[in-house]
């Protein structure tokens, strides 16, 4: 395999544990705020200070600031999404939902006139959404599965995509990791008032040490380094190719899902992950060529 090939395997494969650990986490030990809130604090330190010895600037634009404040709500409203959806159902159901991210992406496109309507396009997102509705009703009937955790993976999709879109022009000006150095501590910043408006009590910290290694694993792991090869990715081979790639994500982290939870999938929700899948291939069947290094 190429260097950009196993650049990509492992987005996919750290982007897919990511769900297997957070959801053992938050069953284990850590309430969802308490782990996003710490989860994005060390993040945030960590993308400052990579930043600062790389650039020895975080300077943005004055103009570019609102924008910037829009990212950082997108974010802040995906991991409220994310760690809620995987408190309330399985890991290989959310992993499934994540399949229709492209399809929102093209519906924010649309939305902002950066996408151009086709009957190809609304084919592709009927079959998604059908798919949607099979992964929901093949998870009603179990006691962890409920439709509130199916309606928070979607906005956990739609969140990220929203939040793709609105940092895309942003990538023209900065780099990635200058972006995420003022993106990521502003949704921390939200998600820390969260917790302290929230929590009831004192949290409990003594979850034991391989709780703590596990949240520095998927800080580290799939929320810095995947940043750092994703992006390098793009760079050597285009984002068109880069994301057909990462398609493989949500099939892969709801078979490490039932592989390490011990969760189970049914045949609907089989039916409805290859639903999302095969819609997304109708929309990039004629998709442009890829985009040049």
């Amino acid at each position: 395999m190429s260097t950009v090939e196993l650049m990509l395997l492992a987005t996919i494969l750290l982007w897919a544990l990511n769900l297997s650990v957070t959801k053992y986490i938050l069953t284990h030990g850590f309430e969802p705020l308490q782990y996003a809130s710490v989860r994005y604090g060390l993040a945030a330190a960590i993308f400052v200070g990579l930043t600062l010895f790389a650039e020895r600037t975080l300077r943005i634009a004055r103009r570019h600031l609102p924008v910037v404040a829009l990212a950082a709500a997108c974010l802040f409203l995906n991991q409220l999404s994310f760690v809620f959806a995987l408190d309330a159902t399985t890991a290989s159901t959310i992993g499934l939902l994540l399949g229709a991210i492209p399809i929102f992406a093209a519906l924010f496109g649309l939305a902002l006139g950066t996408e151009r309507p086709s009957g190809r396009f609304l084919v592709a997102a009927a079959i998604s959404f059908a798919g949607v509705a099979l992964v929901a009703l093949g998870s009603g009937g179990e006691v962890s599965g409920s439709y509130l955790g199916i309606l928070l993976g979607l906005a956990t999709g739609a969140t990220w995509a929203a939040y793709s879109v609105v940092v895309g022009p942003l990538m023209a000006t900065y780099s990635p990791s200058r972006i995420s150095a003022v993106v990521i501590p502003g949704a921390w910043v939200a998600l820390a008032l969260a917790w302290a408006a929230s929590r009831p009590a004192e949290p409990d910290w003594d979850v034991g040490w391989e709780l703590w290694a596990l949240l520095v694993f998927a800080t580290i792991g799939p929320l810095v380094l995947t940043n750092v090869l994703w992006f390098r990715s793009i760079h050597r081979i285009g984002a068109n190719r880069a994301t057909l790639a990462a398609n493989l994500q949500p099939f892969v982290a709801a078979v490490l899902a039932v592989i390490l939870l011990s969760e189970s999938l049914s045949a609907l929700q089989v039916a409805g992950g290859v639903l999302i899948a095969l819609g997304i291939l109708v929309v990039r069947r004629r998709a442009a060529p890829p985009q040049a290094a």
